[in-house]
Order: C-alpha cells, then structure tokens, then sequence
C-alpha cells in the first residue's frame, strides 16, 4: 500500500520520522514500493535534496506547470495518477479538504489509526541517544529552576523576592525555557507551578511563589535538531516542608520506583497502573472527588515519549516491549497539602528498563 502526508514536519511526527527534514511549511510526502518522494517549493528544495533522507525530491513548480494549478491536492492527486497509484494510506489527522480533491481524483483515502509508522514504537540505539539528549535539555532548564529558587530571598508573609522583586512562576519560566533555548532546546508549556496551583496537574502556574509550599517544575522540551522530546518533573519546596508534604513527596518518589521496577518486556501496562493506584490507597492517600474536583491520582503513570510529546502507545495500555520509551510520573494533588509529581524517562530494555535521566534534586531548597 502506497502512503501519503501531506504535513509541515516540525508539526508531524510522521512527517519528520519519514523525511528527517525540518519545514516550517506543510509539504507532499509519497512513499510507494519502499521509495521515498517528496515535493518541495523553490525555497526548500536545494536545502532538501542535501538533507531529505528521501530517494527522490521533486519540484512543486515544475509539477504546477504540468498538472496546471500550485493546490498542494491537485499536485498529489497528478503525481498519484501518473504513477498508477490507486489508493493510498494517510495518517488519521490527515486534513479533509486534500483528502476531498483527492477522492474527487477517483483516488481511493484510507486515514490508518494508530501507529501510521509502527517503527515508531520501538526506538534504535540514535533515537534513544536522540531522547537521551532531549532529556538533558529538560535536566538543564530545570536545573535552572532549582537555582533560582534557591536564590530566592523568603520575606514577608512567605513571599519569594529574587533580585529585588517579587519571584513569580512566570520569571522562574522565563529563567529555565532561556537556558534550555541556548542548550538547543525548544520550550513549550513549561510548569512552575505552587500551592494550589500545583494540584491541577497542567496548570502552568501564574503569579508569585510562596516559600513552604510544594512547587512543581515540569520542562518537556523539544531538541531543536533532532525534533525529539525530553521530558522531567521534580517537586520542590523553597524552605522548609511540613509532615504532611514531605509524606506525600516521599509516597510519590517510592511509587515511581516501583513503577519503575515492574516495567519489563511483557509486563501489562495496565498491572503497573494498577499497582500504583493501590500503593496510594496503602499509604492513605484515596482519589476521589471533593467538591466537585478530583484529588488524588487521577491521570496515567506514564506516556510514551519520541517525536510526540505524548506518543502512543500509553503506558497504561501497553504490553511492554524492548526498546519502547515512556515517562513514569505518578503524582498526587490535594489542595490542603499540595501538589506532587515525580518524572524520569525509561526505555524497556532485554530484562526490565533503563533510566535515560537522571537528576538528583531535594524536595527542601
């Protein structure tokens, strides 16, 4: 079965996992028979045929004059034609109106679900290197983040003062997304988030920091070459930590580790989940709703992690296999307490997993 994207890589993993090039703007992507074509316009073409891990890069131009119009459709539907080529597969986020013109052609569309590229799942030995790197970048922004917590001045009423003024998640993510851009990372939707904030899983977090409350940091960047992601939560308190938040740091970080020691080949996502959710209500620590809201563990232990942020399958889902990568973040949120969420990144290795991060950080700054 031929397939077909239609796509800007840095927005679609298939688009980047089948071309390894990088374009701002959407471009025709055509596999059949096991070779590789794509269509560029005039500025990207030279910059493609260097880099394009393709066998064949065409000219949008030289098409336009012969099938007679520029619409991106009417030139996949002219090259699909000219081929012979009858039918073709496209991702399942494939855009309708393309898709319109093409069937309009006589062309047969079948949107694929699920892994439109099933390499995806199981990462080589670059890849995991590719992640491992991403991974870094996260280290480093969050790094960052400690340090200026950890900078920070407690004053009045508990409020945080850094460099003379008042210390806000927006100027502590503005602090880790800089380093982790001029580490070659892309920031996106960081997390500096404390107290109440924290315990909504993705708020950003807004406004000043207090000392004596659970902070979370969440940094899940993008490496501006190679278009993997990294991903790293750690929990923080600047000062002191009560009973109470330190129980529930120390009740996150043991579910992660056993979370992390029951991930092998053939183990059930699921069991893992599952253990996790038991171990919290063990500990004294139920999920359930409280006016109107969640409180608890009320999202998966881990997603999986390459070239999506949140990429298939779910660690909940799964069946584990060597060379699949996920994030193991548990995480419990009550509002009298806090929040707290602790993040690493594994691959599933011949006998169980292995961290691709590692970064030691206090809960007590």
């Amino acid at each position: 079965m031929s397939k077909l994207i239609y796509a800007a890589s840095p927005r679609s993993a298939d688009m980047l996992y089948a071309t390894g090039f990088h374009a701002p703007d959407a471009f025709l992507f055509l596999e059949h028979r096991g070779r590789k074509s794509i269509v560029l316009n005039d500025l990207e073409i030279d910059r493609g045929r260097r880099e394009a891990e393709v066998d064949e890069v065409l000219s949008a131009s030289e098409l336009a004059r012969e099938f007679g119009s520029n619409s991106p459709a009417v030139l996949a539907a002219g090259l699909l034609l000219r081929r012979k080529i009858r039918s073709v597969d496209v991702p399942s986020d494939f855009p309708l109106g393309p898709a319109r013109v093409l069937e309009k052609a006589g062309l047969r569309v079948v949107p694929v679900e699920g892994h439109f590229w099933p390499g995806r799942e199981l990462k080589d030995q670059s890849e995991l290197a590719a992640i491992g790197r991403a991974t870094r970048l996260a280290a480093v922004g969050l790094e960052r983040a400690v340090e200026v917590l950890r900078a920070a001045k407690i004053v009045r009423a508990g409020l945080l003062q850094w460099k003379g003024k008042p210390l806000t998640s927006e100027i502590v993510r503005a602090e880790a997304d800089s380093t982790v851009l001029r580490a070659g990372g892309v920031p996106e939707g960081t997390i500096v988030a404390g107290g109440r904030q924290a315990c909504d899983p993705h708020e950003r977090g807004h406004g000043p920091l207090r000392a004596h409350e659970l902070i979370i940091l969440d940094i899940f960047p993008r490496d501006a070459c190679t278009g993997y992601f990294g991903d790293l939560t750690r929990t923080v308190v600047r000062g002191r930590a009560n009973t109470a938040q330190r129980q529930l740091w120390d009740t996150v970080c043991a579910a992660q580790r056993l979370a992390i020691r029951a991930i092998k080949p053939r183990a059930k996502g699921a069991a893992v989940h599952k253990a996790v959710q038991e171990f919290f209500v063990a500990r004294g620590y139920p999920t359930e709703r409280r006016d109107g809201r969640w409180t608890g563990f009320f999202h998966g232990t881990g997603h999986g992690l390459g070239l999506d942020l949140h990429e298939e399958p779910r660690l909940g889902v799964t069946v584990f296999r060597k060379g699949q990568v996920f994030t193991v973040e548990p995480g419990l949120y009550y509002p009298e307490i806090g929040g707290a969420r602790h993040e690493d990144v594994v691959t599933v290795t011949a006998s169980g997993c292995r961290l691709l991060s590692r970064l030691r950080v206090p809960l007590e700054l």
